[in-house]
């Protein structure tokens, strides 16, 4: 009988164990590994909204990654002369961590994407429409991510592999080339349009998220960076000609830059990075792809940067006044502003009253003989876009990741100036050329141009550079871009130019009081007489960021670039064949 009860006492033992076994082989979700998710679509489209959430922190277009490019143009000046000065002078040091920031937020997007495409399979055929779907988001998010980090670090590593994280070896990459680079963007591009919808078919679910038209619109950028025009007029065409969906031009300019459903993901917009709006957001600001709260803001910082210290803003950037008195120089056809300086810049015109909101900052009149300034030390014309500076909503800036105006990252308008440019180089002035401009010119109510009126592929280039798209698109991301690829910096007298559409004088509001002078910051600024310009100080190689140097020291491997040496660019694009167009006197 003891006997026995041993037995029992003993079996009954081996089944605890065998069933505390059976508890430990059950998945805690909330510890997921690599091992355990990542294999059906429901999984997938997680690390999809992981992806889109990366494309919204501090380094990527929350905040510093966007300003930089914003600044590192000419239609921008640094009004604080604290923060992002290295960046607004083109002669970061490669010891600013804050130019690393870009670096580690694209990094982790690139991480969640690759994760993806290791689950998705090379065979698209095989794929379900939802595998489609989510492999095709994943593909434009890491062409997106590796689009800025060519743009802003020139030859980062190329990590395409999953994999490739599992060894040191593919840990700790070595540099690609730019142009490896490149082509790995457009190969990421020129797929993800064949796996995606157009916004037309995609309905619902193509609010907030990459289309095929997103996809084509950023393979045409990505074709222009290296001088492409040919490949890149024919995707534009087919934009242009709803091959990826319907886009057209907004009656009112101005909605591109409010938030609000009725406004945002609109029939201009191709891609736009999606925030919350003011007032149904969280409370815990997330700087970094760490700082992960279920309480997050999940809004931009854009505006704090923008906004005038009298606004309660963090009075950093301010317009050029080369851009505001770019727009004064031309009339509509009623004699009246262009509308575009209204939503670009918060200065006090006769033509606001009654105009929108009228003359206001954040709600409060401007006084109409005392100009608004960005910051109360230096001065500053300041950037309404992308702020509620003009939107009638908030009677002040709310600092912190809290504006939930999305951001347009590429609109229609850019689609058509961007057809122009490449029927230009190709054909020189045309019929087509200047009709897509005129589309544009249109909408603000400005008169046509005409054919007759440029005789040159380079008088039509001007044109386009440095009238058009600054109007257009002034203050908005991408002008650094621009200038890259034309290679401005490579020219004695582009690099002249710049210089003087950077040029700035300081002004505060109780030396004007004090009658000390007699110019306001909204007067035109000599070069020769100014108090700064954003490129006296440029070094060459620092249209790039330099490569931080503790990364440098973490990675055997990696090397710098040319901001890292201060090496001129000009050899590479010349020896491509490119050719910097020569500065052409408009008013001629």
């Amino acid at each position: 009988m003891k006997l026995y009860n041993y037995s029992f006492a003993l079996l009954l033992g081996i089944g605890t164990l065998t069933a505390c076994e059976d508890k430990l082989e059950v998945t805690n979700p909330n510890q997921q590994t690599t091992g355990t998710f990542g294999f059906t679509s429901s999984d997938l489209e997680e690390c999809v909204i992981a992806a889109y959430n990366h494309i919204r922190m501090e380094g990527t277009y929350a905040r510093v990654g966007y300003n930089i490019d914003v600044c590192r143009g000419d239609e921008v000046w640094n009004a604080s002369q604290v923060w992002y000065m290295p960046f607004d002078d083109l002669n970061d040091p490669i010891t600013d961590e804050i130019a690393q920031w870009s670096w580690r937020d694209w990094y982790y997007t690139i991480n969640v994407c690759n994760y993806i495409l290791s689950r998705t399979g090379e065979d698209n055929a095989q794929l379900t429409e939802k595998m489609r779907r989510i492999k095709g988001q994943a593909l434009f998010i890491r062409g997106l991510a590796y689009y800025n980090l060519a743009g802003y670090y020139q030859n980062p590593p190329l990590i395409t592999d999953y994999s490739a994280y599992s060894s040191l070896d593919g840990l700790y990459a070595s540099n690609s080339t730019y142009d490896e680079v490149f082509d790995q963007v457009e190969k990421d591009f020129s797929e993800a349009m064949t796996l995606l919808p157009s916004r037309d078919e995609g309905g619902e679910w193509s609010k907030g998220r990459a289309t095929c038209g997103a996809a084509a619109g950023y393979y045409a950028r990505a074709l222009m960076m290296r001088h492409k025009y040919s490949e890149a007029l024919d995707v534009l065409k087919d934009i242009i000609g709803k091959k990826y969906g319907t886009y057209k031009l907004m009656a009112n300019y101005g909605d591109n830059f409010r938030e609000g459903s009725a406004y945002e993901n609109n029939a201009e917009s191709l891609f736009e990075v999606q925030f919350l709006d003011y007032g149904t957001q969280g409370t815990d600001d997330e700087w970094t792809p760490v700082n992960t709260s279920p309480n997050a803001t999940q809004g931009h910082a854009i505006e704090s940067n923008f906004g005038p210290g009298a606004a309660g803003g963090w009075a950093d950037l301010s317009a050029s006044p080369w851009l505001y008195n770019l727009f004064l120089a031309e009339k509509t056809t009623e004699g009246k502003l262009d509308p575009r300086l209204y939503w670009t810049i918060g200065t006090y015109e006769a033509d606001w009253e009654g105009f929108e909101f009228g003359n206001v900052c954040y709600t409060t009149p401007i006084d109409p003989k005392l100009p608004v300034v960005t910051n109360n030390n230096y001065g500053g014309l300041p950037i309404a876009k992308n702020t509620n500076l003009r939107t009638g909503l908030y009677d002040k800036v709310v600092t912190g990741l809290h504006c939930g105006i999305n951001l347009r990252m590429m609109r229609y308008s850019d689609v058509l100036l961007r057809a122009a440019e490449c029927e230009n180089e190709l054909n020189g002035p045309s019929d087509n050329a200047i009709n897509w401009i005129n589309q544009v010119r249109q909408r603000a109510g400005l008169k046509d141009l005409k054919k007759s009126d440029f005789d040159s592929k380079d008088k039509l280039f001007e044109q386009i550079a440095n009238v058009e798209r600054p109007k257009e698109f002034g203050c908005e991301f991408g002008r650094g871009f621009d200038l890259l690829r034309w290679g401005f910096f490579y020219d004695g007298n582009r690099l002249q130019q710049l210089k003087e559409h950077g040029a700035v004088k300081f002004w505060t509001q109780g030396e004007y009081e004090a009658g000390t002078y007699s110019y306001t910051v909204k007067d035109p600024v000599i070069f020769s007489d100014r108090s700064k310009s954003s490129f006296d100080t440029y070094v060459q190689g620092h249209e790039f960021l330099p490569i931080f140097q503790t990364t440098l020291n973490d990675n055997p491997n990696l090397r710098g670039n040319s901001a890292n040496y201060s090496t001129s660019n000009s050899d590479y694009f010349t020896g491509k064949g490119w050719t910097v167009h020569p500065v052409v006197n408009l008013s001629k």
